[in-house]
């Protein structure tokens, strides 16, 4: 049998910032889906309440685990208050089916590259861009690691979530890359692959900032901070400013327990701002997050990563200067 990909040798291979870096590239390309007024339109056609972003963001994103109750939802999100994920799930289901929300996220991705990249989606660089970045995340859940019902390796992935990434996450040694225990990443890798270009690219730069984000909630698990003080501990460091984290639907008593609790610890002084603690032990959580990330891009090597990231950058332009994404948000992007 032959030997797993090892986090350590992925490290060595392909460095941390250029994990890191990746992982800044790819994400806007993902999260347009929840900002652009083509991905507004679909939702809308669903039958959405499009006012307010919260229904067609809960429905698009937690479409590949199947009609999900908010529990599961909850869980695999994290960030988000339980309280605010039962205002939107399972309701979101009611309006339309998982399947019927898979298709029009694909619908929405197609029109929302097209609006902002123009051209660019047929030219022979977004196909290549396609291809490595397919490349990486087939690598990021394994081989055969998952099967083609999404909901079955998905509610799979929630049971394990805390118990075997966690107890990955808290070990020194290295992590293999697979699904197991990465809900949302397992269960993006369970639903067939687009034939266009745009589409694939857009469908493995999810199920890459989905394996991270797995594994940044099995190194937040790892670090013994529970949903809200993983937030309350990112304000502290100046990720972004509190009022941010504001939508992920924690009360105002929530957030200062949680701050309590985290100046128990000693991880933060009574101003709210991070100790020399608070700080090391969230750097300790960015790195093992980069070291948890690390195995798709070691996968597909460094020259290959190298080139995907000069595919990536006028994509990259075009998204954050389309002006639909925040300049702030609650992932740091661009502070960590």
């Amino acid at each position: 049998m032959g030997e797993s990909v090892r986090e350590e040798d992925a490290v060595e291979a392909v460095e941390t910032g250029r994990v890191r870096q990746m992982w800044h590239l790819l994400e806007p390309l993902h999260a347009l889906l929840y900002y652009s007024p083509e991905a507004f339109g679909e939702a809308a056609a669903l039958g959405y309440d499009t006012a307010e972003r919260w229904p067609a963001y809960f429905a698009w994103r937690a479409a590949p685990l199947g009609a999900a109750g908010p529990a599961r939802v909850a869980s695999a999100f994290y960030s988000f208050s339980p309280a605010m994920v039962a205002r939107y799930v399972p309701a979101a289901w009611e309006t339309a089916g998982p399947a019927e929300v898979l298709a029009g996220r694909l619908r929405a991705v197609d029109r929302t590259y097209r609006a902002l990249f123009g051209d660019l989606v047929d030219r022979p660089e977004f196909a290549e861009a396609a291809g490595l970045a397919r490349r990486a995340a087939d690598a990021a859940v394994g081989s055969g690691a998952v099967t083609a019902d999404a909901a079955v390796t998905a509610h799979a992935a929630v049971t394990a979530h805390a118990a075997v990434i966690s107890d990955a996450a808290s070990a020194p040694g290295p992590v293999g890359s697979g699904a197991v225990g990465r809900p949302l990443a397992a269960a993006n890798a369970g639903l067939p692959w687009p034939e266009a270009p745009h589409l694939a690219l857009w469908q493995a730069a999810t199920i890459l900032r989905e394996h991270r984000g797995d594994g940044h909630v099995a190194a937040l698990a790892a670090a013994s901070l529970d949903p809200v003080e993983a937030l309350v501990s990112f304000a502290a460091v100046g990720a972004a400013p509190e009022p941010v984290f504001a939508s992920r639907g924690w009360s105002a008593a929530e957030w200062t327990a949680a701050r309590e609790r985290l100046g128990t610890r000693g991880l933060v002084d009574p101003e709210g701002a991070a100790t020399e603690a608070g700080r090391a032990l969230r750097a300790e959580v960015e790195r093992r997050t980069d070291e948890l990330a690390a195995a798709p891009w070691t996968a597909l090597g460094p020259d290959d990563t190298a080139r995907l990231a000069d595919l990536l950058g006028g994509p990259w332009l075009a998204a954050i200067g389309s002006g639909l994404l925040p300049a702030e948000n609650t992932l740091g992007i661009g502070k960590v």
